[in-house]
C-alpha cells in the first residue's frame, strides 16, 4: 500500500494524518481516498496558483512603497526614469531588481497619460508575464493594460518587445491606445498587420 503522511496545522495543536491507499480496493475507493488525499494536500500547502501568488505579493507591496516618491515626479523627471532604468540595466543590474521601479514608472505614466491605475492584480499578471508564463485574466480585467507592464521593463535593457494580438483590429487598437503609455516613457511604437507595404513592415519591426 501507499502510505502520505502529512502535517495540518491550525488553531488546535499540530496533529498527524495518515492515509493509506490500498491497491486491493476497487476503482471508486481509489479515486475517493486519491481525491481526500488531494483535498488535505492543497489545505496543508495550497494550490499551486496560491503559492505563486504569495511569492509575488512582496513584489506587489514593493512596488506601492514606490508609488508616493513616483507621483511626487513632475512630467519630465517621470520620463528620465527611463533613461536611468536603462543605465542601471547597462551596468549590469538584473530586470528583476529594476521590476518594482520599471512597474511603479508604468503605473504612474498610465495615471498620467491614460487616467488608467494598474490595481495590484494587474501588478501580479504583468510579473508573470514577465516570467515568461500565462496570466488568463477574464473579459474586463484589463489584459491590455497589464501588458504594458512587462513591455517597458523588457524594453529598459535594449529589447525589441512584440505584443501579438488575436486580430489587425486589435493591433492597431492597442498600439494607438497603449502606445500613448510608451511614448510618454520615451519609447517608440510600430504596428504590423496583414495587407502592410513591405517597407512599413520592416520599419515597424
Amino acid at each position: 500500500s501507499l502510505q502520505f503522511e502529512a502535517l495540518a496545522s491550525g488553531r488546535s495543536p499540530i496533529s498527524l494524518t495518515r492515509f493509506t491507499i490500498d491497491p486491493l480496493r476497487s476503482e471508486p475507493d481509489r479515486r475517493q481516498s486519491q481525491l481526500l488525499l488531494q483535498n488535505v494536500l492543497k489545505k496543508v500547502f495550497g494550490t499551486q496558483n496560491q503559492r505563486d501568488l504569495k511569492r509575488l505579493q512582496p513584489s506587489v507591496t514593493e512596488i506601492n512603497s514606490r508609488e508616493s516618491a513616483i507621483r511626487a515626479l513632475n512630467d519630465d523627471e517621470l520620463r528620465e526614469q527611463t533613461v536611468l532604468l536603462r543605465n542601471r540595466a547597462d551596468q549590469g543590474e538584473t530586470l528583476d531588481s529594476l521590476l518594482p521601479d520599471a512597474f511603479a514608472v508604468v503605473r504612474e505614466a498610465g495615471r498620467r497619460v491614460l487616467q488608467m491605475r494598474h490595481f495590484d492584480v494587474q501588478l501580479i499578471g504583468g510579473m508573470v508575464l514577465h516570467q515568461g508564463k500565462i496570466a488568463e485574466m477574464r473579459t474586463g480585467e484589463g489584459k491590455t493594460l497589464v501588458a504594458t507592464l512587462p513591455v517597458y521593463l523588457n524594453v529598459i535593457c535594449g529589447k525589441t518587445v512584440h505584443v501579438v494580438t488575436v486580430n489587425d483590429y486589435l493591433a492597431s487598437r492597442d498600439a494607438m491606445w497603449m502606445g500613448k503609455i510608451y511614448e510618454f516613457l520615451g519609447l517608440t511604437v510600430g504596428t504590423v498587420v496583414s495587407g502592410q507595404d513591405p517597407k512599413a513592415k520592416r520599419e515597424a519591426y
